[in-house]
């Protein structure tokens, strides 16, 4: 749900958010449970071999409505189309790595301070944008105070108040936290988009506004675009001549194109089009575990889950490794209502929930909870399977009597009037590869993305130890009951994680293999003659 409302929530985290360097193939990290099906990370053949070639087009196909489409770099971006056409264009402070979990990219390095509050950001030798003008901290402090500013600032730029957000010289920005947080760097990713200082905001809505990025918008037309390389990009020209993006309102009719030589890549697809290109001649089949989480959000603000004895019936009722099986199509694993979990210090011995149908009832009778009630469940299908998991979701608790109708809106519907307000919901997110990321953006109190209005002091406190820690080491005791108490208090049932599925032609090389919106980072994809 990057892994933006719709991408810094996910995706984005994202924001997907929500998007990583993603250019080294990624480990494939166990689940909790479930298993997809067997080989379908093997479909098809594996791309070209041979040392990668320049030049040709790639023509990649990606999910998206004309009514979501956005232009703004700092904007909500509900369109996968609209963040990898900004995602191409305009350079982030960080991204996504492996087998580090933040890796440089228009910062090429950061120091914090000895007890962790300022982290000095040092840019990259050479940055410029598309115009030919020097990339300067005059510009990258201006940037990281307009995003600041936007609704979703405050999740996208945690702890940092824009008195915080300062230049040290030409070449260098220092961030300034409310608290230590050893983290910054890392929640940094994906979203801090930087413009030229002073831009109008006309200017950026219009999509005019030249960028830092491995290529250059030349053409746009209804979420459609063309981007041709920019050979003097800081990090290396790109292989490809240009990248054509082409938006898709429906998986299948994006996997059609591909299958019909319309396009050459499929960008997160889903289960069910992967499927359809399984053992298909000339397709690869692209499998990124751990890609995205599908939880559903239960309000712990107020409302009628605000009980957890209620919280907790719901996550006995539900039988994930049927929602796997069956909305995720086996391309997934089974989860444990804990985000992130693709990080390396995950909880993997907190006991992994399983349907409990009498504990449910027990735990329900001892809330008093109104079975004579009817609930909506809002979903927007914004990921492949979250609409089907809604409806399996609704059709499991009825064996509880917890009586769910399911509600789908659209994208701007659900953003406008169910996101962080309703009591009960789906939601995606991207990215997932550290519990502080969500601990910080989504549950801590205060947090612009907090989905189930959580006001807990301890598990504040509980973060804001986790993260006051240098290293990986010390911080494990700290991360680890982190996680427990998001287990066993948070507004989250996660059942599952859904692999990443993208589909390309046997001559594309070079694909992106990071969980997540590293699939955006195409510097380094080639096409074979």
């Amino acid at each position: 749900m990057e892994p933006t409302r719709g991408m810094t929530r996910r995706r984005l985290l994202g924001a997907g958010a929500v998007l990583g360097a993603g250019l080294g193939a990624g480990a494939l990290l166990a689940g909790c449970g479930g298993s997809g099906p067997e080989g379908a990370g093997a479909a098809g053949p594996s791309g070209p071999t041979g040392p990668p070639q320049g030049g040709g087009t790639l023509r990649v196909g990606a999910l998206g409505k004309a009514a979501a489409i956005t232009r703004d770099p700092h904007g909500t971006q509900s369109n996968e189309s609209d963040y990898l056409i900004i995602a191409l264009t305009y350079d982030p402070l960080t991204v996504p790595g492996s087998p580090q979990t933040v890796a440089p990219r228009l910062a090429a390095k950061w120091e914090p301070s000895a007890d962790l509050r300022r982290h000095r950001f040092v840019l990259a030798d050479g940055a410029r944008f598309h115009n030919g003008a020097p990339v300067t901290a005059a510009d990258v402090a201006w940037s990281l105070r307009r995003l600041r500013g936007t609704p979703s600032g405050a999740a996208r730029l945690p702890g940092v108040q824009p008195g915080g957000i300062a230049e040290d010289g030409t070449n260098a920005v220092v961030l300034t936290s409310d608290y230590p947080n050893a983290d910054l760097p890392l929640l940094l990713r994906l979203t801090t988009f930087v413009l030229p200082r002073d831009t109008p905001d006309a200017a950026i809505n219009a999509g005019s506004v030249p960028g830092t990025g491995p290529f250059r918008l030349e053409s746009y037309n209804a979420g459609n675009a063309r981007l041709v390389r920019n050979a003097d990009w800081y990090g290396g020209a790109p292989l490809l001549d240009a990248i054509e993006v082409r938006i898709f309102t429906d998986p299948q009719a994006m996997a059609n194109a591909l299958f019909t030589g319309e396009i050459d890549v499929a960008s997160n697809v889903g289960p069910v089009a992967a499927r359809t290109a399984a053992g298909r001649d000339g397709v690869q089949v692209v499998r990124r575990p751990n890609d995205s989480a599908l939880p559903l959000v239960m309000r712990v603000a107020d409302g009628p889950f605000a009980e957890p004895r209620v919280r907790e019936a719901l996550r006995l009722a539900v039988d994930r490794d049927a929602l796997v099986a069956q909305a995720l199509s086996g391309y997934g694993t089974v989860a444990n209502d804990v985000l992130g979990t693709g990080d390396p210090q995950y909880a993997r011995d907190l006991p992994q929930r399983r349907r409990d149908l009498d504990r449910a009832r027990s735990l329900l009778d001892a809330a008093g909870f109104d079975r004579a009630a009817r609930y909506p469940l809002v979903t927007c299908e914004e990921a492949p399977g979250q609409g089907e998991a809604a409806t399996l979701i609704a059709t499991q608790l009825r064996e509880v009597g917890v009586n769910v109708d399911v509600v789908r809106q659209d994208q701007g519907t659900f953003y406008d009037q169910t996101w962080l307000k309703a009591p009960l919901y789906t939601a995606y997110w991207g990215t997932n590869d550290s519990v502080t990321f969500f601990a910080g953006k989504t549950m801590a109190s205060g947090a612009g993305q907090n989905e189930a209005g959580q006001a807990d002091p301890e598990f504040d406190a509980a973060y804001q130890r986790a993260v006051a820690f240098p290293d990986a080491a010390a911080r494990a005791g700290a991360l680890r009951e982190l996680q427990r108490m998001e287990y066993e208090r948070s507004g989250y049932l996660l059942w599952g994680m859904a692999d990443g599925v993208d589909l390309a032609t046997a001559k594309v090389g070079g694909l992106p293999r990071l969980a997540g919106y590293g699939r955006v980072q195409l510097e380094r994809t080639w096409l074979a003659a």
